[in-house]
Parts: structure tokens; sequence; C-alpha cells
């Protein structure tokens, strides 16, 4: 008793652990107190908390493995082709989307209007009222990028005549795939469809495509993984800011445009379609993304994240020791900045692959390497640095080739660690841009959000069971 009294006697010093209303009231005594953010792994759920238990040993070789693999790749780009020569399992009747699988009727507006635009590009319909009928009907077959050895941004739809970037990645064999970008705005990957934006991509495809073939191939490939690297300290995160990796790139294709015997009219226009569109790299990014992180689709007992996309309705995850399954939940709302004239009430749920940037360790992931980036989709500068920090907590390395200088040049956090994600109940952040909810309108805007929950969840239950 003696020694209780002695405690209580002077003065208390306490560390508070999860309830905050212990602290409060401990504070209103002006008893000194500290208040640690602190929850039980899994929020306490008990079913959760034993599939913990079991897979972390299990998992640790495999994701050691794993998040080499997706350092040590190597994406070069070597060619530009049209898509349908390419992609495999491209047909005709074809149009491939971004995120999990999804059918007309669940379709959300935007990406329903890139499709409409799609077969009017191809000239399979006259106008908007004609392509609907026709993607109503069933004589067009839908399919995720992701199952193609591709990835699209937004809305994500690739059509058979589209020139896409061949990326392989030179480390393990494999290649991945992705349409040229076409610009902000109004673009059909926000699900706009005018004359504008047809006449746009038959210049793509008649002009740029070619183009950039002939010079990529006199290049002799491009290696995309060193100008990531570069435009990483030059404040891009290579997701939603591309200026320094546009610029880079363009400078590294421009001395083979310069050997073509493309005339310089034609140089001018594609010189000037770049320049004037700082999301040119996005495209090329994300193919590198596919290439390196499909190395570790069916790796046997890894628990890091191979894919997350977006379809607007749904997003979806896979994890690398369960092969090529999707397990999804309804799309998340970006909270952010929105262009004059919209509001978030226009918003469309959050689509597009390019979530693949993150699940690279990109992105945003790499927020603090682009501090700027908080202009674009909200928040502020510090907001930026706290997004990647908190990425630390759920991945299983820091990447070797991906560093941020304002954290002393410290690796990008990559390995997105299913395990991790549930323990701490932290989910990947994405920064993204908004489209609006009907089709034919284009961007309003650009934002931030996080993965739920629910999906990382059901694939830890999935796991379990084998």
């Amino acid at each position: 008793m003696s020694k209780i009294s002695d405690i209580f006697g002077k003065e208390m010093k306490v560390i508070n652990m999860g309830l905050e209303t212990f602290h409060s009231s401990m504070e209103r005594q002006n008893v000194k107190v500290i208040q640690i953010d602190w929850t039980p792994p899994a929020k306490g759920n008990k079913k959760l908390i034993s599939a913990l238990l079991k897979l972390k040993k299990l998992s640790e070789k495999a994701n050691k493995e794993g998040v080499e693999r997706i350092i040590n790749s190597q994406p070069v780009l070597f060619d530009v082709r049209k898509a349908i020569d390419v992609i495999p399992g491209m047909h005709k009747n074809m149009l491939l989307h971004a995120g999990p699988p999804v059918t007309w009727d669940m379709m959300c507006g935007p990406v329903r209007g890139a499709c409409m635009g799609a077969l009017i590009y191809e000239g399979l319909a006259e106008n908007p009222q004609e392509a609907e009928k026709i993607l109503s009907r069933g004589e067009i077959e839908f399919s995720p990028c992701h199952h193609h050895s591709a990835v699209g941004p937004m809305a994500g739809i690739v059509s058979p005549s589209m020139y896409v970037y061949c990326i392989e990645n030179q480390t393990f064999g494999n290649r991945a795939y992705s349409t040229l970008n076409e610009g902000l705005g109004k673009a059909l990957r926000f699900g706009s469809y005018d004359k504008e934006i047809i006449q746009r991509l038959k210049w793509m495809e008649h002009v740029l495509g070619p183009a950039l073939q002939g010079a990529v191939r006199l290049s002799g490939g491009i290696n995309i993984k060193n100008l990531t690297a570069q435009a990483l300290q030059m404040g891009d995160e290579c997701h939603n800011r591309n200026v320094a990796a546009s610029t880079l790139f363009l400078k590294e294709i421009t001395p083979s445009l310069l050997k073509s015997d493309l005339s310089k009219e034609i140089i001018t226009e594609i010189f000037l379609f770049i320049t004037s569109n700082v999301h040119s790299f996005l495209n090329l990014s994300m193919a590198a993304c596919k290439a390196s992180t499909d190395t570790i689709l069916g790796l046997k007992n890894s628990t890091l994240l191979s894919a997350m996309a977006r379809n607007g309705t749904d997003i979806g995850i896979r994890i690398a020791g369960l092969g090529e399954r999707w397990f999804t939940a309804p799309a998340g709302e970006p909270k952010g900045l929105y262009f004059p004239g919209f509001t978030a009430e226009d918003a469309n749920p959050d689509l597009g692959d390019s979530t693949v940037s993150e699940v690279a360790g990109i992105g945003g992931f790499a927020m603090a390497s682009a501090p700027a980036i908080v202009k674009f989709i909200g928040g502020t500068p510090s907001d930026a640095v706290k997004f990647t920090k908190k990425m630390y907590e759920i991945t299983v390395a820091e990447h070797r080739d991906y560093q941020i200088p304002s954290l002393d040049f410290r690796g990008t956090p990559v390995g997105v660690d299913l395990c991790k994600v549930i323990e701490k109940g932290i989910t990947p952040v994405i920064n993204t841009g908004i489209a609006h909810k009907k089709p034919g309108v284009g961007q309003v805007g650009a934002g931030i959000l996080y993965a739920p929950l629910k999906c990382f969840e059901d694939a830890l239950e999935a796991f379990v069971e084998l």
C-alpha cells in the first residue's frame, strides 16, 4: 500500500492508448498526458487477426521475391503499333476498358460515352445514338485492358485501330501496352465523343502513331524507367503530374523524329501536340508500370498487390498469390478541385487503370516528390508528404531507383502488402482525374481518395480458404 501511495503522491505522467475520452478527462484534471493513436490489428476482427497470423510468415519470402521483381524490372519502349496487331486476344469487334469486368448495363456514363465515341471513330456507327444501339445489342465484346496485358487511363477504351505504346520488360521478357495520350479536358478517355475528338483520334492514327513508330524504331528503344526516375527528382509523381517526364520523353524522341523522312510540318505538329499536353507521358508510364507489376501475378504465397483498377462502377484489386481473380467494391468518390462551372455533384465515381502507378510505387505513393501536385488535386505541400509517409506503413520495401529528394532521397514506398493493409486499416492512396458522370462531357476536375478496405478483407479471406 505504501508503494501505491508513493505513486499517487507524485506528479503523474500518463501515456494513453486508444479511446481519446481518457486523454481528455486527464487533461481536464491537469495531468500531463500523451495520446497514442492506436487501434487493434484488423480493428479487432478476430477472424481477420487469425488469418493474419497464418499468412505473415508464409508470405514473407514470396513478398521479398515479388518486390525485387518489381524493382528490378526494366520497361523499355520498343515500338508503336496498332492495337489489333499486337494486343493479345484483341479482335475487330472488341473494345477494351479500364478496371475489372463490367457489362454495358452496369457501365457508368463516361465509359459508355467513350465506347460510343470509339465506335464512331472506328466507322462502325455514324453518331452516338446509333453507337448506343449497337453496344446495347451485344454486338461488341467488352474486356478489361488488364486481361490483355494492357492498361488505359480513365475510361481506358482501346479500339482495334488505335496505336499503342509497346513496352517490353527487358529483365523478364513480358510486354505491356497502352494507347497514346489525347490530352486533358474533352477527350475520349473522359467520355467525350464530339467531332473534334474524333478528328483528333484520326490524326493520331494517321500521323502521330506512324511518326512515333518510325522514331522509336530509329531510337533503338527508350528506357521508360530511367525517365521516370529522373522525373521524380524534377517535381513529378508520374500519375497526375507528368510535366518533367513528358519533356524528358520529347527530348529523347526528337533526334529520331529529325532523322526520319517526316516533313518539317509534321514534325512541328507532333512537337506542338506533345508540348501542349503535360500528360503525354502518363500512358507510357502506365504501360511501364504494368510491365513491372505483371511479373508478380500468380507468385505463390505472395500477399502483394499486383493490380488495382477502377471502371467508374467498381474498383478491383488483384493479389499476386491469388492470380487473376478480382476482388471488388463500389468505386469511391474523389475529393478534390473542380474546373470552373462544375462541382462534386457532377462527378462520376473514380475510374481508370492509372492506379497501376501506385501499385508500382509512384503516383500517390510518390507525392512527396511533387508538392506542386496539390494545385491540381487540392491540399497543401505538407499533405503530399504525409500521403507518401503513410504509404510506407503498408509496403514491404523502398524503391532502389525511384527516390524522393525532399525525404533525403529515400526510395518510394513499393510493394503493397495485403497483411499490412488489414493489420493497420490503411489502404492505398490514389490521386486521380475526375470525369463528368454523363456521357459526352469530359473531365471536370482532379482529386484524391483511398481504396476501400472491403476488397482487401475479401482477398484475405480468400487467401485463408486456399
